[in-house]
């Protein structure tokens, strides 16, 4: 399926924007902004192709169901602009994702948005539905994590702070990127698949910005649940290591939009979408986004 390339602009940042349309004519289930987390850009993540693995890229698999698909490189990475010297954190992720999401509705004429965040890719998007909750018609936060509390991956990160904080960048290489799917438990994607990850990510990044890594060790939370107004999924894999279930839940508990669903993806680690699971992720959120309006609210 072809994509098109998309080109915006947050003051003097040039941002990349990547999109994939319904092949055959007539309604659209909606528009999908699909966003990234700490270490990989965006196509990686969202438009993955690997031989013999059916429905690999999410944006194809959506887009085949009649929604339109858009993901985009934060700034610094991918192909998106690297020349400022900050770390691109958290907040400045949800102002990329203020002019991503502009572009996109006038683009695609559509009145709001269907927005998957994935680990600090949720945290992002979660701060742009507080800030803008008039473009996002349905959340869906994988891998989020709230305050941290019960998370066995960021204990282990803290003991790096120090590092992270002394530089605006980080190097990644092929070991790092297996480590993904290493560190909580082992078996939960294919070789195939994390050698084809890993092939995407190192063509367009050997660093990453660390100012994601920064705020997740060190300054949150950074989302304030009754502050998200809109129908939220929160999506939690079974092995994950960075969201702890009683944080999620807390959070979940706090949402006030009674439209709220929590769901536990079983045989799933981090990176859900390249999971042996991935179907199942396909399918809970493809539930949620074309759920209809409910007719009552009392």
């Amino acid at each position: 399926m072809h994509g098109t390339e998309h080109w915006t602009t947050k003051g003097g940042v040039r941002l990349f924007l990547w999109r994939k349309t319904p092949a055959a004519p007539g309604a659209r289930h909606g528009t999908i902004l699909f966003v990234h987390g700490s270490s990989m850009a965006s196509q990686p993540t969202f438009d993955l192709h690997v031989p013999g693995r059916p429905h690999s890229s999410v944006m194809e698999w959506f887009a085949a169901r009649g929604f339109d698909a858009w993901c985009m490189d934060n700034e610094g990475y991918g192909r998106s602009d690297k020349s400022r010297p900050i770390n691109c954190d958290i907040a400045n992720g949800a102002d990329d994702l203020a002019a991503g999401s502009e572009y996109v509705l006038r683009a695609s004429g559509a009145d709001r948005l269907l927005v998957y965040g994935i680990s600090s890719g949720a945290l992002k998007a979660a701060v742009f539905a507080e800030r803008h909750p008039e473009r996002v018609a349905r959340l869906a936060l994988d891998a989020f994590v709230w305050t941290g509390a019960g998370s066995p991956t960021l204990a282990e990160r803290r003991k790096k702070l120090p590092e992270f904080q002394s530089k605006n960048r980080r190097p990644i290489d092929r070991k790092f990127v297996r480590s993904i799917f290493e560190r909580d438990h082992p078996g939960t994607a294919d070789q195939a698949t994390i050698e084809a990850f890993a092939d995407a990510i190192l063509a367009l990044d050997d660093s990453v910005p660390t100012g994601t890594y920064v705020d997740m060790c060190s300054k949150l939370p950074l989302v304030d649940p009754a502050k998200i107004m809109v129908p939220t999924l929160i999506l939690r894999g079974q092995y994950d290591g960075i969201a702890g279930v009683d944080d999620l839940l807390e959070f979940f508990k706090r949402l006030p939009n009674a439209d709220k669903q929590f769901s536990v993806m079983a045989g799933i680690s981090h990176a859900s979408f390249q999971q042996k699971n991935y179907l199942t992720v396909y399918h809970l959120l493809h539930a949620f986004f074309t759920q209809p309006k409910p007719e009552y609210l009392g």
